[in-house]
């Protein structure tokens, strides 16, 4: 759980991607060369890729929970791969579709999670951890931004 007791597993979600699209603004000075972290190769594009899977991917094992139904387990390969798409130039109309993309998911956590009372968040129905440690572990999603930087 977050130490700032005001923080809202919304806020978090939110918060997260504010930090994301924050270092996303300095990236159109990328100059082409990944960044290595942790064994694993980072780009502008895989950043945000990995930030937009990891949001949806969690978005819909939430709605099958709520649902009564078993969550889809995902097939992708994550960070474990960098695909050509990720080695392109990020150019400003990248970060205006990042923007739009990620600001949308934000949007959709924000309006779930508010819905959800103090004990839906933390009793979950389903197999997995309760809606407010998936929002706690969403927050950590700025480990792909962060790991490309502030490029200004």
């Amino acid at each position: 759980m977050t130490d700032n007791p005001r923080e809202t597993p919304a806020r978090t979600v939110t918060g997260m991607v504010d930090h994301v699209l924050a270092l996303a603004a300095t990236w159109t000075a990328w100059d082409g060369r990944p960044h290595e972290i942790d064994d694993r190769v980072y780009t502008p594009h895989k950043a945000i890729r990995r930030v937009a899977d990891h949001l949806v991917d969690h978005l819909a094992e939430m709605e099958a929970r709520l649902a009564g139904v078993d969550p889809r387990p995902d097939h992708w390969h994550a960070s474990a791969i960098t695909t050509e798409a990720d080695l392109a130039p990020f150019s400003q109309e990248d970060l205006d579709e990042a923007r739009s993309r990620l600001g949308r998911l934000a949007g959709i956590w924000s309006a779930r999670l508010g819905a959800l009372t103090e004990a839906e968040l933390d009793d979950s129905p389903g197999e997995g951890w309760s809606f407010r440690e998936l929002a706690l572990h969403l927050g950590g999603s700025t480990y792909y931004a962060d790991a490309v930087g502030d490029l200004s």
